[in-house]
């Protein structure tokens, strides 16, 4: 007899608030979450070998093959900013009240990374940056 694939639960909005996290919670997931996928993008454009990036992110094999696995509980927010400055990405964080979320008392959180070069420290798109981090 053959089982039936069928899902035992539809997520109708966001499946982190299904899951029962916090808001926090949830936002932090949702970043790392954003910032892995960039990553591992790059890696995959680039051609990377593991052997590769254990030189280029200077991490020991077995967090490196985490990375590539995508174990996201295995690695802190920190430590994705750090691999992506090393792949020569760049990271921008955004956070802006949406309208309908004014209304409850939510932020919404975006994270965008990006490889290419890096705008000096000292230019105006490089402060800039900076402010919207910071």
């Amino acid at each position: 007899m053959k089982s039936e694939n069928r899902p035992s639960h539809v997520t109708k909005g966001d499946v982190f608030d299904d899951l029962g996290l916090s808001r926090s919670e949830a936002s932090a997931l949702k970043v790392k979450a954003t910032l892995l996928d960039a990553i591992l993008r790059e890696i995959e454009k680039q051609g990377y070998t593991q052997s590769q990036l254990v030189e280029i992110l200077d991490e020991y094999q077995p967090s490196v093959s985490n990375l590539t696995r995508g174990k996201i509980a295995q690695v802190s927010v920190e430590k994705l900013l750090t691999y992506s400055d090393r792949l020569r990405m760049r990271t921008t964080l955004t956070v802006q009240l949406s309208s309908k979320a004014h209304r409850k008392g939510r932020v919404h959180t975006g994270l965008h990374a990006r490889s290419g070069a890096r705008a000096s420290s000292g230019s105006p798109s490089a402060r800039r940056d900076a402010a919207a981090i910071g």
